[in-house]
């Protein structure tokens, strides 16, 4: 069965051809900036980036003749995990979406593309993959209720695929994976569901590469209030120019690593916090697993660095045995999901959020 991928990022576009569950071409670009300087919203991306997925199959010979399409999964209202078939009232919570991101627009680039070959277009374990139990939810304020956004596509298949090498369904382990990137999730699987996961996007646990983290909640309404940023100044310092680009200047985690390792301040300081918070998270979500945790899976573009790990494991590795993961294979699960849902061995959900 042929199998389309497409997964939108910020500044580029990833393609890939997939027969059954291997890959046969894989494509895509980033896409140069004045270009997309041009865009005052991503969703005027649209057809920019469709005719860029039509010039790159057109480029390398490509048909348009799929048995199924499927997209990386937009910021979509919180729903479960697992294939969803694109429906209208999906296509219309990804245009209206609150939080814009280019991933908004690969169900929609996806649909369109389905309906040229008559083919089911689909989307997979979204970003906003809900399943956290209700105590994870509440905060000391009942306007702010915790959300669900994090490597959900990722962190989903590195679990599947850890239990398949050890014998076992990932409905039966306890889990802790680590997603080490431009943001950092901990999540805590139970039996297969995410039941606690920190917000990777917008302002809580760990800091990162360009992302602030949790936030001493009383300096940061004196900095909202001190007239020195604008409101989008402040949301760019949680996402975006916070934790190492804050602090350093900079986010090549390859550079940071390297003058980290060599001793260089204050490179070697500001790493070691940012891997003190992530422990600091996976031991929360001990708690929330009530200590009944068979590994910790380390994933994400950071886990090749054997320095970064090295940083890590003192500070949980009595927990539970560490597996480490590296880089993410989104093309791969995207397309294994979609194999999966043609065969009919995964269950298609239907997109109806409350």
């Amino acid at each position: 069965m042929k199998i389309f991928v497409i997964n939108p990022g910020s500044t580029s576009t990833k393609l890939a051809l997939y027969e059954d569950d291997k890959p046969v071409w894989v494509g895509g670009a980033h896409h140069p900036l004045d270009d997309l300087a041009k865009f005052a919203h991503v969703n005027e991306q649209f057809d920019y980036r469709k005719q860029f997925v039509h010039d790159m199959l057109a480029k390398a010979d490509i048909p348009i003749q799929f048995d199924a399409v499927i997209a990386r999964g937009g910021l979509l209202k919180p729903t479960p995990s697992g294939v969803y078939a694109i429906n209208e009232q999906m296509k219309h919570d990804l245009i209206h979406a609150q939080m814009e991101h280019a991933c908004n627009l690969g169900a929609l680039i996806a649909d369109e593309l389905a309906e040229e070959c008559h083919c089911p277009a689909y989307i997979a374990d979204p970003e906003v993959a809900d399943e956290l139990m209700p105590e994870a939810r509440l905060t000391g304020i009942p306007e702010i209720e915790r959300i669900s956004i994090f490597h959900a596509l990722n962190s989903k298949a590195v679990s599947r695929r850890y239990a398949a090498s050890i014998g076992k369904e990932n409905e039966d382990l306890n889990l802790i994976v680590v997603h080490l990137g431009g943001g950092i999730s901990v999540g805590a699987h139970r039996k297969g569901l995410v039941v606690d996961v920190n917000n990777a996007l917008n302002g809580d646990g760990p800091f990162s590469t360009e992302r602030a983290g949790t936030i001493p909640a009383d300096q940061l309404v004196e900095l909202c209030f001190s007239g020195r940023y604008s409101k989008r100044q402040l949301k760019k310092m949680l996402n975006g120019r916070g934790g190492l680009s804050a602090h350093l200047g900079m986010n090549d985690m390859i550079t940071i690593a390297a003058k980290a390792e060599a001793g260089e301040e204050p490179f070697k300081s500001v790493l070691d916090s940012m891997f003190y918070t992530i422990a600091k998270e996976v031991g929360s979500r001990y708690i929330a697993l009530k200590g009944k945790l068979d590994a910790i899976i380390l994933t994400g573009g950071i886990a090749h660095s054997e320095y970064c790990i090295n940083l890590l494991r003192p500070w949980i590795d009595y927990l539970a045995p560490i597996v480490v993961t590296p880089g993410e294979d989104e093309m791969g699960s995207l397309a294994y999901n979609a194999w999966c849902a043609l065969k009919g061995e995964r269950t298609l959900q239907v997109y109806n959020p409350k």
